[in-house]
């Protein structure tokens, strides 16, 4: 596909303020309470330091275009669609109102792959996240540039099937319906112009999903506050997560966490055991 050498280390600077009025919107996303002492919970970060990109530099996709200058931070990899693959992240300190933000992004790697879909690009960032000069989070994500899909292929994910999901073997579940208003708040607080996410037919006619699809640090993010509920605010000092196959806005969506090995194991699934996202953690 080309050689992405000049992109390798390319670093990006982002400044921001995590105020009152933007830590008011994430919490009332979630349906959370302010927090007495001012610290916000594990996830917030991910509404900081977000696409700064003018609306006339947005690909059709609502994602900002790639391009071969020196301005452009990711490689113009030739593949038109782009998936948030996963996450590994480490927290260091919390994060609290008020803070001022910098956000450091470096690309790690660039790879590219042959699926079983076609080409496949493979982009990794790690971000370093500081609040009031104090290192806040580590995070090393990985996104995924696949080929245009057919406009006749069959609508992904398939119908559920006859399957059930069963709860029984996980020591925490939560079931919830994602629906298109907590999507746009999601879009909206992360800046995030992916159509997937709001525009019923881009989403079914150009990128053939069969609804709108929950972002996948959405889903991090409901699965961050599941292990607060069972472990204490900011207990957390490692969370990764990957993306399996996509949850559709409207259906129920099952979170889960139980012990493991080396700390915990969750994630998300569809009413019929279909596994969204793939989670673990440590405290």
């Amino acid at each position: 596909m080309g050689d992405w050498d000049a992109w390798l280390g390319r670093e990006v600077a982002q400044g921001d303020t995590l105020d009152p009025a933007l830590a008011r919107r994430w919490l009332a996303t979630f349906d959370l309470d302010m927090p007495a002492d001012g610290v916000m919970p594990q996830g917030a970060h991910f509404c900081l330091c977000t696409p700064e990109a003018a609306g006339a530099q947005l690909g059709e996709d609502g994602h900002p275009r790639r391009d071969d200058s020196e301005g452009s931070f990711f490689p113009p990899i030739p593949l038109p669609r782009r998936m948030w693959a996963a996450s590994d992240i480490t927290f260091a300190n919390p994060l609290s109102i008020g803070g001022t933000i910098v956000r450091v992004s470096r690309i790690s790697s660039i790879a590219e792959k042959e699926g079983k879909s076609g080409k496949l690009g493979f982009v990794e960032v790690e971000h370093l996240t500081s609040s009031d000069g104090v290192e806040a989070i580590r995070e090393k994500q990985t996104l995924v540039y696949r080929d245009a899909v057919e406009p006749d292929a069959p609508l992904t994910p398939p119908q559920s099937g006859e399957g059930s999901f069963a709860p029984a073997a996980w020591d925490v579940h939560r079931q919830i319906t994602p629906d298109p208003r907590l999507l746009f708040r999601y879009s909206a607080l992360t800046f995030n112009t992916h159509r997937i996410h709001y525009d019923l037919p881009y989403a079914r006619d150009v990128e053939r999903y069969r609804g709108l699809v929950v972002h996948g640090p959405l889903m991090a993010s409901l699965l961050l506050q599941l292990a607060s509920r069972e472990l204490g605010g900011n207990s957390l000092k490692n969370f990764s997560f990957r993306a399996v196959s996509p949850a559709i806005a409207g259906e129920a969506l099952h979170l889960v966490m139980r012990t493991a090995e080396n700390g915990y194991e969750l994630g998300t699934f569809a009413s019929d055991g279909r596994q969204c996202v793939k989670a673990s953690a440590a405290a």
